[in-house]
């Protein structure tokens, strides 16, 4: 168990815009004076430039988003160049996941930050180490979990699905972002969605993330507000001991000002 505050994040799949939010949350808490830090245990799909140099984009927004003040290999220690899941593409360069780094590398954010962001791989049951899942990590961590579900059709299925499975972990969930990953059709469609899924699992949904055409932090004056911090406290009281700065709002985008919270 982590023995900082903070939130585990993870998706209804891969492409989501997991990294999206959680780089949006740190750039917030930042502004707002929490020391705020950013992990993601392991990460696969690498771009290789002219000079051979792999670069992982997920990694580069966590660093820009906690300020570039934490070496990148602290964000993420174990990076696999191909766009698979980490130990098949471990096992492509003759690597293996360290299960105990994925760990280790967690416990170490407990002495440089006090609220910590940790991002999953894909979904909730992606494979993570050759015998174990996203959901298995989340589980030692003992992290509330924010789920990040595409704002399309079919996500109400995908999205109830998740809800299920991390019951029946046991892990507490705070709430649910929807991200748009294409140019909405049909608007009202995400509104019927957050409803639907409202009404059938008892979780809010914080937001809804609108269609970008890059990864790049948006706007924040643009965006409307969210009381994300009251849901957090709700599952585990994590803004006790905090200071008052950090227990302000967070914003997230949200389709509707008759559902701001």
């Amino acid at each position: 168990m982590l023995a900082i505050p903070g939130l585990f994040i993870t998706g209804t799949d891969t492409g989501v815009g997991k990294t999206y939010v959680a780089a949006m949350i740190a750039e917030r808490l930042l502004q707002e004076g929490v020391n705020v830090g950013a992990y993601k245990p392991a990460c696969s799909g690498a771009i290789v430039s002219d000079a051979a140099r792999p670069v992982w984009d997920d990694v580069e927004v966590l660093h820009r988003a906690t300020g570039e003040r934490f070496d990148r290999q602290r964000i993420s220690p174990q990076r696999f160049i191909a766009p698979l899941a980490p130990p098949v593409a471990a096992g492509l360069e003759n690597r293996i996941v360290d299960a105990g780094l994925l760990r280790t590398g967690g416990y170490w954010w407990e002495d440089h930050c006090e609220f910590l962001l940790v991002e999953g791989v894909g979904g909730w049951l992606c494979p993570l180490t050759d015998s174990e899942t996203v959901a298995d990590l989340a589980v030692d961590f003992r992290l509330p979990l924010l789920i990040v579900a595409r704002a399309s059709l079919g996500t109400i299925n995908h999205t109830l699905l998740t809800v299920e499975a991390v019951r029946q972990r046991g892990v507490p969930i705070a709430g649910i972002v929807l991200s748009e990953t294409t140019a909405p059709v049909d608007p009202s469609s995400v509104k019927a969605n957050v409803v639907e899924i409202e009404k059938r699992c008892d979780v809010r949904v914080l937001g809804v993330v609108p269609y970008r055409t890059s990864i790049c932090l948006p706007d924040p004056g643009a965006q409307q507000t969210i009381d994300v911090w009251s849901m957090i406290r709700s599952v585990r009281g994590l803004g006790d001991g905090f200071p008052a700065t950090s227990r302000s709002l967070l914003r997230l985008p949200f389709p509707s000002d008759e559902k701001q919270g």
